[in-house]
């Protein structure tokens, strides 16, 4: 970004937007390329302060006492003959009104081949007036790379005087720190120092913590923490190989293999077989944090646009979290009808949709998307064409062993020792009943075993199925055609199912 910025001050573009949430950095990278590259000074505008001349900046006093107010700064910016470059912190405000956005155009009409340039500074991409969208151009600071992170981190050692740490030690704290910001990064160190009285590879769990502060504040991501690993799922053993297959995939040693990173994968089924208990399991497979992206908090009707600016402000921060797997819980329903509804919601649907495709084919952040899905027929087409996931996985119904072994999980889950229950009669008696289904028979079985004071056995069980219509059996059409639809177009998540169709085909 820096290297751009240069280019397009010397080429002698009038006005530039940037956007970024770190004011101070942003100042110290304007102001080295004002002093070192181009020879220009540096004005900063604020509504508290005025134009303040940045290298004077220490006495804070502005340039002119009346350019306080946005009018008459610039009008004295549209006055200046020397070369300079204008900084305005939080522009956004006034930027649709029709005045300030006419000035605006007057300014950059004054300092058109010339090396002046208004710098419009603020923490999110402003909604541009068609007025001034030709003229101006937008710019992300990145967040700071591992070599300034590390120049953080040695700042924060030599201020405490702890002890030098190893090479290793030193990496893991500078990983821990990526896609915070250069103040959060110094917050969180000093939290750590703070709260052991030391800064060692023991407090990376206290510098990973800032960043579910990071997940909580932003509103529309949840965290979601670790729970059981994959002996929790029962079955599912194809889609389990090929997860863990991919538990280094975002490793250096991936890297240098010459292997691409994981996108994502897409689970279709039927529900409560799983999939969402899969993609909890596989974050702690592959030890990456699970963020769950909602995607009915990214709509916002109090402007246009501002739904748009809700999902790319969640996928950057997902991204800058990264690795990290992103969750999308029945995608089918946040994105049914995606590709038209102009005449529901006036198109915001479709560029919500547009914008989360765009994203997925071009990110190279190591985000890997994990989604569900229960009606494939909701989904428009382009979302499903290769190269959005790495694979797309059907979820069945458990078959006769799955059945058993999931009866096993949720029997040792309440009771350790099970050898009362004859899980294959279980099993038999359970035949077109889902995962999450065969856990609430259990679970009331419990329930009415603990209402008379005894303990819960194979006839409560029997008792608990036999009064349960599995969704199977309701919605028959429904899964016959998601069946047929996934026969041939998706790979089977079952072992058994999966060995089946290889040979076959």
């Amino acid at each position: 970004m820096k290297d751009e910025l240069l280019i397009l001050l010397k080429a002698q573009y009038p006005l530039i937007h940037l956007v970024t949430p770190e004011e101070e950095r942003a100042e110290k990278v304007i102001a080295d390329l004002a002093q070192k590259e181009l020879g220009r000074n540096v004005y900063v505008w604020t509504i508290t302060r005025g134009l303040v001349d940045l290298q004077q900046k220490e006495n804070q006093n502005p340039v002119h006492s009346s350019t306080k107010a946005i009018d008459p700064a610039l009008h004295w910016i549209m006055a200046q003959k020397n070369p300079g470059i204008y900084v305005l912190k939080d522009f956004h405000p006034y930027i649709a009104n029709p005045e300030v956005t006419r000035l605006l155009r007057d300014t950059v009409r004054e300092f058109k081949n010339s090396d002046k340039a208004i710098i419009l500074l603020s923490p999110f991409q402003m909604t541009i007036p068609p007025e001034i969208e030709k003229d101006i151009v937008v710019l992300d600071l990145p967040l700071p790379s591992v070599e300034e992170l590390e120049a953080v981190l040695d700042r924060q050692l030599a201020a405490y005087k702890c002890r030098r740490l190893t090479g290793e030690a030193k990496e893991k704290l500078v990983r821990a720190v990526l896609g915070l910001t250069h103040d959060e990064a110094e917050k969180v160190y000093r939290k750590a120092y703070v709260s052991n009285g030391r800064l060692t590879e023991q407090e990376v769990e206290i510098v990973l913590s800032e960043k579910q502060q990071i997940i909580r504040r932003n509103g529309i991501l949840e965290y979601l923490p670790p729970e059981e690993g994959m002996e929790a799922v029962g079955g599912l053993e194809e889609l389990k190989d090929w997860l863990q297959k991919r538990a280094n995939a975002f490793s250096q040693k991936a890297r240098a293999y010459g292997l691409p990173q994981p996108k994502g994968i897409l689970l279709l089924g039927v529900p409560g077989c799983g999939k969402s208990l899969i993609a909890r399991t596989t974050a702690q497979l592959w030890s990456l944090p699970l963020i769950r992206l909602d995607i009915g908090r990214v709509y916002d009707g109090s402007m246009v646009g501002r739904s748009e600016a809700n999902l790319r402000g969640a996928l950057k921060v997902a991204e800058s979290l990264a690795p990290v797997i992103l969750f999308i819980d029945e995608i089918d329903k946040a994105f049914a009808g995606g590709g038209s509804s102009v005449d529901s919601d006036g198109g915001t649907s479709s560029r919500i949709f547009g914008t989360f495709l765009t994203w997925m084919q071009d990110k190279k952040s190591p985000v890997f998307v994990m989604a569900t899905a229960n009606r494939i027929d909701k989904l428009p087409a382009e979302f499903l064409r290769k190269g959005r996931f790495d694979e797309l996985f059907f979820v069945d119904l458990p078959s006769f062993r799955e059945r058993e072994e999931i009866f096993r999980i949720h029997l040792k889950k309440r009771r350790q020792d099970i050898s009362r229950f004859d899980v294959a009669e279980l099993a038999a008696n359970t035949e077109g009943y889902s995962g999450a289904e065969i856990e609430q028979a259990v679970i009331a079985a419990m329930y009415e075993a603990f209402a008379q004071e005894r303990e819960f056995g194979q006839l409560d069980v029997l008792a608990a199925i036999k009064s349960t219509t599995p969704l199977s059996r309701t919605m028959t059409e429904q899964m016959s055609a998601l069946r047929d639809w996934a026969r041939t177009r998706a790979r089977p998540a079952a072992a058994p199912i999966a060995e089946y169709q290889r040979l076959e085909f």
